[in-house]
């Protein structure tokens, strides 16, 4: 992507508002947290203290909106202590402009580590940098910095207690995650209708499979509909594509087809009805009609061989989802809580355990190529040189500048530029609005902390979507709060504008100069997806050379781990994408093109996986060397990708062929999966295959392809007016 269209990429998203993403309730009780602290500190002590413990409230408020699968109340709580502790250290180093430089940069670069456990973990901890920065103007001594900070914690204890007394939609989080599933596979399901090779998104049921890891204490309270029906929803997944692929399951055409069709269709309405039962805890009754077509008349029935054993095994796993559908999510009984089942809840630690794995990640970042140490090491240097440039500066607040950088940069490009225009755009705007108030109405400190309150409420409803839009109240917040504290308003239009540009254009630069770009890691993570694939294929084709010794433990761990690198590489896919340089080694029809070839390899996997024998069965040798052959040389052809060598499958041909001459090749499902999955390797060659040469060529023709584009396009804007937006890909 070229700078024009990445920026311009940039601008769309950052105004783009989808409804389906606000939340105005939880928006309402963040709001009125803001609102409590600012009016008990009005009424017990005064408006320039009720100006700085109102950012308390609000960053705590803020936090709770991060897409995290804990209980809000202790996202907030945590939040809380984070920015107590920030506000009271940095208070103490305030007074030497070296040491505080150092505590600083310190604070800066551990916040940058913490996205090492997740968007949230880095989130908030960027947070307490900016209330670091903010907090410390305020205090005048060491006691009134411990009681700022204390009544800064209070802020998160506002905002837990509105939690616990005000719930809104209980579980909501994890029902959605388990409901999307649900309705991943409906849609897959539906899709396979009409092309039977469809592709599954993995995407909803990794979700599903976080939000099913719970602490102890969740799991006791955890809803029944909660527990159980997601292996369901997994187990369905290769049952439908076996039933619907025309090689594995029924004819391309014929009456045959036209059941699995039927099939397909009843059941994506019974997956989709447990869906809405999850999703809104109340029974979802399924037609009659598509009960009638789940039936399995054992005379009249149509399909035959290994089609007719998929189709039972889908009416017996959509009888067991109807009862889910039919619950309507009842509350968790002695008799079926969690764990006392064959299956055991997914732990999760609690915060306190969380430290140790949370130090362990943060340190298996410390090099130069990860990403999140580059981004730590931005996040120092913006923070340090932003303070030095607003204290110098004849501006005022100058803390402004640094602000603006920390929370701006991201670990990746499009969200560090996406949020530099979006905050300067919002700031200009919400800025210009609030100052227009405030020379109309001319508000005394009451009325100030009310239009605070409001452009809280506002920033909250937009926290997940339209960054530009949301930063406008942002800085509409700022402004009336610190009017209410006695700022005038010609104190922080030009200032907060000029810094807050400043600070963006430290972030972006920060960036160019030190970046940490995914597109020359793209072979990296395409060669990490295929050879987890590999993992997996070969633990499904082991089940069939050891059927007694058969563990489906084995071939769910390698499951789980080709859909982890399968995440890695289309998130360094869609984030290469956005990116303005281009991967000398793989063009975008390569990626597309690898991409096909290791997608159809777990796919005859996940065929084969649906008619593994039973234990009970023969044993089958060949699928043994051809599984042993199979993850050596993808394990191979993943290093070779790394180096740059053109991968081979010379082990893995052998295997087949050895395999086609064996009595044990008169399994028609077992030998026609290894054989699909030989046909996927050879794809996979021919896509990254290429020699340096032809590789350069392809580059090249890109390059003026994409010229010759460009210029045709400023002609044709030059005749017609402006172009239309590009289109939405989400």
């Amino acid at each position: 992507m070229t700078w024009l269209r990445a920026l311009k990429e940039i601008v769309r998203t950052g105004l783009t508002i989808e409804r389906t993403r606000l939340e105005p309730l939880v928006a309402l009780r963040a709001a009125a947290g803001v609102a409590i602290v600012i009016g008990l500190a009005l009424w017990l002590v005064s408006p320039a203290y009720a100006a700085s413990t109102a950012f308390g409230a609000f960053s705590a408020g803020t936090a709770t909106f991060q897409r995290s699968w804990r209980p809000r109340k202790v996202i907030a709580l945590a939040a809380g202590v984070g920015l107590a502790l920030s506000t009271f250290l940095g208070y103490l180093a305030a007074g030497h402009i070296v040491p505080f430089l150092l505590l600083l940069a310190a604070w800066s670069f551990l916040a940058g580590m913490a996205w090492a456990a997740g968007p949230t973990a880095g989130i908030v901890a960027t947070a307490t940098v900016g209330i670091m920065l903010v907090t410390i103007t305020l205090p005048t001594s060491v006691e009134q910095a411990l009681e700022h900070a204390v009544v800064i914690a209070l802020g998160g204890v506002v905002q837990a207690t509105l939690i616990l007394l005000f719930p809104i939609r209980r579980w909501g989080a994890h029902r959605d995650a388990l409901a999307d599933a649900f309705a991943g596979v409906a849609d897959y399901a539906r899709r396979l209708r009409h092309d039977p090779t469809a592709t599954f998104d993995p995407e909803p049921m990794m979700t599903a499979r976080d939000a099913a890891a719970v602490t102890p204490a969740q799991a006791r309270r955890r809803p029944a509909a909660l527990h159980g029906p997601r292996g369901l929803a997994e187990r369905i997944r290769p049952v439908v594509a076996a039933l619907a692929d025309p090689q594995v399951g029924a004819p391309a055409e014929g009456p045959e087809r036209d059941r699995v069709r039927e099939l397909l269709a009843a059941a994506a309405d019974v997956l989709d009805a447990a869906a809405r039962s999850i999703r809104r805890g109340v029974p979802a009754p399924v037609r009659p009609q598509v009960m009638e077509v789940l039936r399995i008349d054992e005379e009249h029935e149509v399909l035959e061989g290994p089609a007719r054993q998929a189709a039972v095994q889908l009416v017996s796993l959509l009888g067991e989802v109807l009862e889910t559908a039919e619950s309507g999510g009842m509350p968790v009984t002695p008799t079926t809580a969690p764990g006392a089942g064959d299956t055991p809840p997914l732990l999760r630690p609690t915060i306190f355990r969380q430290v140790p794995v949370v130090l362990r990640e943060m340190r298996s970042e410390l090099h130069r190529d990860s990403p999140i140490m580059r981004h730590a090491v931005r996040l120092a240097a913006v923070a340090s040189l932003g303070y030095l440039l607003g204290t110098w500066l004849p501006l005022g607040h100058g803390y402004w500048a640094p602000i603006a950088s920390v929370m701006v940069l991201r670990p990746d490009f499009h969200q560090t530029y996406a949020r530099a225009v979006g905050r300067f755009a919002g700031t200009l705007v919400g800025v210009a609005l609030a100052t227009g108030v405030v020379q109309l109405a001319h508000p005394d400190a009451s009325l100030s902390g009310g239009l605070a309150v409001v452009s809280a409420a506002l920033t909250y409803l937009l926290m997940r979507t339209g960054y530009a839009v949301s930063q406008c109240f942002t800085a509409a917040y700022v402004v009336f709060l610190l009017g209410m504290g006695g700022e005038g308003w010609h104190q922080t239009v030009r200032d907060r504008v000029l810094l807050t540009l400043l600070g963006g254009a430290l972030a972006m630069l920060a960036y160019l100069v030190f970046p940490a770009w995914e597109t020359p890691r793209l072979l990296d993570r395409l060669a990490d997806w295929l050879a987890a694939n590999g993992r997996y294929a070969a633990a499904v084709v082991r089940g069939y050379a050891d059927p007694a010794g058969r563990r489906r433990a084995d071939v769910r761990q390698a499951l789980l781990a080709s859909r982890a690198a399968n995440a890695a590489w289309r998130k360094a896919l869609d984030r290469a994408k956005q990116e303005p340089v281009r991967h000398r080694g793989l063009t975008r029809r390569q990626a597309e093109d690898a991409d096909e070839a290791v997608e159809s390899l777990g796919r005859a996997a996940m065929l084969l996986e649906t008619h593994l024998p039973e234990r009970g069965a023969r044993p089958n040798p060949e699928a043994a060397r051809f599984a042993e052959a199979l993850e050596a040389d993808t394990a191979q052809a993943a290093r070779d990708m790394r180096e740059r060598r053109n991968p081979d499958w010379d082990r893995v041909e052998e295997a087949l062929d050895a395999w086609e001459g064996a009595e044990s090749a008169l399994d028609p499902v077992a030998r026609l999966g290894a054989e699909l999955q030989v046909q996927a390797l050879e794809e996979l060659a021919t896509a990254v295959g290429r020699t340096p040469l032809e590789r350069d060529i392809e580059s090249s023709r890109l390059e003026r392809q994409e010229r010759a584009e460009k210029e045709e396009g400023s002609r044709r804007e030059g005749d017609t007016g402006p172009a239309p937006p590009p289109k939405d890909e989400g």
